[in-house]
């Protein structure tokens, strides 16, 4: 059994939009922090830090490759998400778009 308070953080977590957000956009694949900043239209210190509250808060996995840090979800042990994570709304036309190809950054 979950421990309330483990809960309660995972939706503090869950609570923020944009967090929520890129937990959708890593739904669809891993992601470099690259493709991320871009989706996001926002800083690389302001996605960073929030991949570090979700790193930190066991939803999101970091695979390190060369100096380049890739993000990927985290909650197979999690079975109480899988069924919000079933209504999140789709990002794979964003995450489609999107590659470190094409920002000429981390491949």
């Amino acid at each position: 059994m979950v421990e309330i308070d483990k809960v309660a953080d995972i939706c503090k977590l869950l609570g923020d939009k944009m967090r929520l957000t890129i937990l959708s956009l890593l739904k669809e694949r891993e992601l470099c922090v690259c493709e991320i900043v871009e989706i996001m239209k926002t800083s690389q210190p302001n996605v960073s830090q929030h991949m570090r509250k979700l790193k930190d808060g066991g939803l999101v996995k970091e695979a390190k490759k060369g100096q380049w840090v890739y993000y990927s979800l985290n909650i197979s042990d999690k079975p109480y998400l899988h069924e919000l994570f079933q209504h999140l709304p789709s990002q794979k036309e964003k995450v489609d778009l999107m590659s470190c190809e094409q920002l000429d950054c981390c491949y």
